[in-house]
């Protein structure tokens, strides 16, 4: 499982013309799933997720908080290309990528798991052409990735 988590002020994602999810301070989750991830590896992405302290403190301006300790939004986006493979050639291979189907399932688990911590959650279409405005906050992007175990 990888996860593109970016600190933003805020973000929007747009599906045929209509916002489908938007937020304001917190983080976009760009997320993809492998064909060999199971539901396991989703509780270690979702805690890390929701701890990674990646926002700056009143005192020091370190990052010394997480969205949770500043009360902040998650929109979450499934995005199978975060598998594509450009090692070779010239049009990327997403031989890793899960099928639609097991990569649904497991996207809306991860989702379910978010909402737990009472934040507020808003998500993209899955399979959906989507067009996502992002307003990265420093900018701060960091890739989370959790192999099957």
């Amino acid at each position: 499982m990888r996860v593109v988590v970016q600190r933003v002020t805020q973000s929007q994602v747009v599906v045929d013309g209509q916002v489908v999810g938007k937020i304001g301070r917190g983080l976009n989750l760009l997320v993809g799933i492998a064909e060999t991830d199971t539901p396991s590896e989703l509780d270690w992405m979702a805690r890390k997720c929701l701890e990674l302290r990646i926002f700056p403190d009143s005192s020091s301006g370190r990052f010394n908080q997480s969205v949770q300790e500043i009360g902040g939004e998650l929109l979450v986006i499934s995005q199978f290309t975060l598998y594509g493979d450009c090692r070779k050639g010239r049009r990327p291979s997403f031989d890793c990528a899960a099928t639609p189907t097991k990569a649904e399932d497991l996207y809306k688990q991860f989702v379910d798991k978010l909402r737990q911590s009472g934040l507020r959650v808003e998500t993209g279409q899955f399979g959906a052409m989507m067009q996502v405005l992002i307003e990265n906050d420093g900018p701060v992007t960091l890739i989370l990735e959790r192999e099957a175990e």
